[in-house]
């Protein structure tokens, strides 16, 4: 009678054993999911819209959008070309 028990407790012990190593496998991937601190981002200066503008000798420069102040109306392309300083 003894040796016909032994085989089944043999295969429970191992599978409490599986089952252990199963549940001590999955404590790292919960740590990094659930229990992880959320990190704080915090900004050194607030954040300005800039706006790209043509300078009259044609380069580009970016300015604060708070700083131009005017009418928002399109120019023509003669307008434009004849504000262009042309350097040859």
């Amino acid at each position: 009678m003894n040796n016909e028990n032994k085989p089944a407790e043999d295969k429970n012990s191992r599978r409490k054993l599986l089952a252990g190593i199963g549940a001590l496998g999955l404590i790292p991937l919960l740590n990094f999911g659930f229990f992880s601190k959320k990190k704080e981002v915090i900004s050194c200066a607030p954040e300005t819209k800039k706006l790209r503008m043509l300078m009259q000798d044609g380069t580009l420069v970016e300015v604060d959008a708070s700083k131009i102040t005017g009418t928002k109306e399109k120019i023509s392309n003669k307008q434009l070309q004849s504000w262009i300083k042309k350097e040859l």
